[in-house]
């Protein structure tokens, strides 16, 4: 039906989360319209994303360097850790302004229907930072800050026996009211995720 480049370019499109034909065709028209000046603009600035952002070496973050921003903030209490699934949960966690504490960032969460996904998981890097602490701190407290859907619940539950089991003295929380079943943290507002935070349940 297309030409060989755009059924090349909608099948990459269609890999993307939440892009389907009909979304990916309408990116490739507007480009193609649009001019070889946008589609510069925008191959740039995906270059520059790989050749730049990396991996933080302690949570697990995206970042243009390693420590991230967050984790070389001596400012920071380094007591407390706050556990969440994807980049963009610590983004909307931190725009509240109510966690002073770290964060990190397990890149997924335990989906029984794809058992291969737990050994991608940043879990073991989670432990050993508990179990070590942060430099000459001692980690106090886990925050669970996952979504409360099924995945959500069952990589808590996991977390916590694993957790317990490095150090039953550990405090293991969850994030409280504010958040009802099954919703998502990005798309939350601030002042509900704020909530979450300064209400959060010791289990």
């Amino acid at each position: 039906m297309y030409s060989p480049s755009i059924e090349r370019l909608l099948t990459a499109l269609k890999k993307l989360p939440g892009v389907g034909a009909h979304t990916a065709e309408r990116y490739i028209f507007h480009w193609l319209k649009s001019g070889k000046r946008e589609v510069g603009e925008l191959v740039l600035a995906l270059k520059k994303l790989m050749e730049t952002v990396k991996s933080c070496e302690r949570c697990w973050n995206f970042s243009d360097a390693s420590p991230c921003p967050i984790c070389r903030d001596a400012k920071r209490d380094r007591t407390t850790v706050c556990v969440v699934a994807e980049p963009a949960d610590l983004a909307a966690l931190e725009r509240t302004g109510a966690w002073r504490g770290l964060y990190h960032v397990l890149r997924g969460v335990i989906d029984a229907t794809e058992a291969e996904n737990l050994p991608k998981l940043k879990i073991k890097e989670l432990l050993a930072r508990v179990k070590t602490g942060e430099g000459k701190t001692k980690i106090s407290e886990v925050v669970l800050a996952l979504n409360p859907d099924l995945p959500g619940e069952t990589t808590m539950l996991y977390l916590e026996r694993e957790l317990k089991r490095i150090n039953p003295q550990l405090i293991i929380t969850r994030l409280a009211r504010g958040l009802p079943l099954g919703a998502d943290l990005r798309y939350a507002d601030d002042i509900t995720l704020g909530n979450a935070l300064s209400h959060r349940i010791t289990r």
